[in-house]
């Protein structure tokens, strides 16, 4: 063993090390990378809706369209309630708080009335206490909310009876409860909070505490009374762990037991939201006759009454990215339960995972220091598969939730610190040369020497590129009155600035022209969707130059601002490796490169900044473009029909763009004909253009002048060149 292997084992197992301590730590970044596999897992297998007694009467948009806006009078409820029972409902759960009397009951609107008599005021009906009636001696369970303030919390409606260690200190801390009205606190079956990721840092309910604890009562949910009450139970038994406190492991309720997290949650194993699962309010209360599939739909079944609305905001996020009311999820907790489908991750999933972490981490490193990286790299993927695949398989036939992503991570980690500092140590001399080319070479003509033989021959391939040039305005002007170094660094500062959205457009620079750029897409490599990336990179040009103007970046002052003229035309074009064979450039050329560069030359004729070709503009569908008219274009025997861009889809979908394009459009068919009123629709069109991008208001400026543009239309152009 060589000093540099000795030094690479021990630098790898301190780097193993490392990770493994920070598994075994868990950060919070840990942690919501397994949250997300464990989404994903659920969204490539969810579980199924199947039919079961289970409904959610649904307060929806329907429902608010007949009987008015949010909140109802409580002797709606009550007669949603009085309806429910007739039908047989087993279990009536309202995911609504009613901390507040009901300020629509007639008693409450006239008690401010000074001219109401009091006896009278005794007389007329409270919906609170119409509500408690129907409630009474009735399977109707109540939920409420948790708070900060106050310390009202509500009476406990079931035992508790305890196997092993007590578990009351388990569950997360309720501090204290929005309030009941005490007659419906009293007549209610059941009580149960509604809260679904207490304190929870993410959007997406994950697990569900069964229960909550104030440290000597437990509080159970909205779900698990519904269950209790349903099967005519009165206990929960609850199953602590054996000699450790504060632990929970099971939950029985009735015929039903429960695993839970050491917490008291229950991971949530859900199936896609269904209109099966719901039955509108309206459809209850409306009806004289409820239908028979609505009344078989309620028999039996543990109702929860909550709402979609969306004004209303009670909705919540999946595993499997749904937003779904949270009342659903409130109804599939009892649907997991019937099911008797359950999520568990075993007390011994942390211990495995960091083990793993430690084993194939000094695996990784004997064989990257003594072997090779290539041997290492495979025994990496066959850990990562190997992974994968227990976890899935545990998942799906066992309902086991292993990460497999903290493994990996680590896995390959390792594998490339090993790597790297085998390359530091003992490639250096290569590295040393490469870097020497590459000060001369771009990286990804590099990178295409490295990978292919063939990189250095002379020679091109047709392919479809969409090609850009920019040009600035009066840079001759400009340069005369500048000294030579003063060009160069307004050249430099301009073109950096805007070569950048090229690149981060996905473009390739071809090269700098003087004060030129000619920039190309879908080569060397594909693109996809090469001309809206252009556009995107000729907007980003244009807000930048915008920016450096308004900052002075080139010292000119107020007096004097710098203007560009962007052309880009798609088109098929031989782009490739080009000159001599001791030196040569990765470029394009052909026909397409000639008409993109024309277009760029065009922009002054049609005093505006950006212009593409119809080619162009026909991938762009949903853009700002405003058709520029039929050029001649240098070079060609045919018109070119060009359009402006205005701006991105953002601009396209405003109601201001909306209105100038039925603007410009009137214009153009009146400039076709020579029609009169073009000048007036012209001013109106410059007006409504100065809201959008101020370079339109050249545009319309001069748009009258150039009415031959637009009396040669596509088709008589193709009628012309047919003859």
């Amino acid at each position: 063993m060589t000093r540099a292997q000795q030094l690479g084992v021990v630098i790898g197992l301190a780097v193993v090390a490392v990770l493994t301590l920070l598994r075994a730590s868990d950060p919070q970044l840990l942690k919501q990378g397994r949250d997300v596999t464990f989404d994903e897992y659920q969204r490539l297998s969810p579980r199924a809706y199947e039919t079961m007694p289970v409904k959610v009467v649904d307060i929806d948009e329907a429902s608010l369209r007949a009987f008015g806006q949010w909140p109802w009078p409580r002797d709606r409820l009550a007669k949603l309630t009085d309806r429910l029972v007739e039908m047989g409902a087993s279990a009536i759960a309202f995911d609504i708080l009613f901390a507040e009397p009901d300020r629509l009951s007639p008693r409450n609107v006239l008690r401010d009335v000074p001219e109401i008599d009091p006896s009278l005021l005794k007389r007329l009906p409270d919906n609170d206490e119409v509500f408690a009636r129907s409630i009474a001696e009735r399977p109707v369970v109540l939920g409420f909310g948790l708070t900060n303030e106050g310390s009202y919390l509500p009476p406990v409606k079931a035992g508790f009876a305890f196997t092993g260690e007590s578990p009351v200190g388990a569950p997360p801390r309720i501090r204290a409860a929005t309030p009941l009205r005490p007659q419906l606190e009293s007549n209610a079956a059941g009580l149960g909070h509604i809260s679904l990721n207490p304190g929870g840092s993410s959007a997406v309910v994950r697990a569900v505490p069964l229960f909550l604890s104030d440290g000597q009562q437990l509080y159970p949910s909205l779900a698990l009374e519904a269950l209790r009450v349903a099967q005519g139970g009165s206990t929960y038994v609850l199953a602590g762990a054996p000699d450790v406190p504060d632990t929970l492991t099971a939950a029985k309720i009735g015929d039903f037991v429960v695993p839970v997290t050491a917490s008291g949650e229950l991971w949530l194993y859900v199936s896609p939201d269904t209109t099966e699962r719901y039955v509108s309010a309206r459809r209850v209360l409306e009806d004289a006759d409820v239908s028979p599939d609505i009344a078989a739909a309620i028999e039996g079944s543990i109702v929860f009454i909550g709402t979609s609305a969306a004004g209303l905001q009670d909705v919540r996020t999946t595993a499997l990215g749904q937003n779904v009311p949270g009342v659903s999820l409130h109804a599939q907790i009892v649907e997991q339960i019937l099911s008797g489908r359950y999520l568990s991750r075993p007390d011994w999933a942390n211990g495995l995972e960091i083990l793993s972490i430690a084993i194939a981490g000094c695996l990784l490193v004997l064989l990257t220091t003594f072997v090779s990286p290539i041997v290492a790299l495979a025994c990496g993927l066959a850990i990562t598969a190997l992974a994968l695949v227990t976890s899935w398989v545990a998942f799906s036939y066992a309902g086991l939730l292993f990460d497999p992503l903290a493994p990996i991570l680590a896995a390959s980690i390792t594998h490339f610190s090993a790597t790297a500092f085998r390359f530091l140590v003992t490639d250096r001399e290569r590295r040393e040369v490469r870097q020497a080319f590459g000060r001369y070479l771009s990286p990804s003509l590099l990178y295409r020497i490295e990978h292919n033989r063939n990189a250095l021959r002379l020679g091109g391939d047709d392919r479809e590129l969409t090609v850009m040039f920019v040009d600035v305005r009066s840079f001759t002007e400009m340069s005369e009155r500048m000294a030579p170094t003063d060009v160069v660094a307004f050249l430099n500062t301009l073109l950096d600035a805007l070569s950048r959205h090229v690149i981060a457009n996905e473009g390739t620079l071809d090269k700098f022209i003087g004060d030129s750029i000619m920039a190309f897409w879908n080569a060397p490599v594909d693109v996809t969707n090469h001309p809206r990336k252009a556009l995107r990179a000729a907007l980003g040009m244009r807000q930048t130059l915008a920016r450096l103007n308004a900052d002075d970046a080139f010292g000119f002052g107020a007096a004097q601002e710098v203007g560009i003229g962007i052309g880009i035309h798609t088109g098929i074009a031989c782009v490739g490796n080009m000159g001599a064979e001791t030196r040569f450039n990765y470029s394009a050329v052909g026909d397409t490169v000639n008409i993109a560069a024309r277009i760029e030359a065009a922009c002054k004729d049609v005093s505006f900044d950006i212009l593409v070709s119809e080619a162009t503009a026909q991938a762009l569908p949903g853009c700002a473009l405003l058709e520029a008219g039929a050029l001649g274009l240098k070079g060609k025997t045919t018109r070119t029909r060009l359009f402006a861009v205005a701006g991105d889809e953002d601009v396209a979908a405003s109601p201001d763009f909306d209105e100038l394009q039925r603007l410009h459009s009137r214009l153009v068919e009146n400039l076709r004909v020579r029609a009169s009123a073009s000048r007036s629709l012209a001013n109106a069109a410059k007006l409504k253009a100065a809201a959008i991008t101020p370079g339109l208001v050249a545009f319309y400026g001069r748009i009258t002048r150039r009415s031959d543009h637009f009396t040669e239309t596509p088709a008589d152009q193709a009628s012309r060149i047919a003859e």
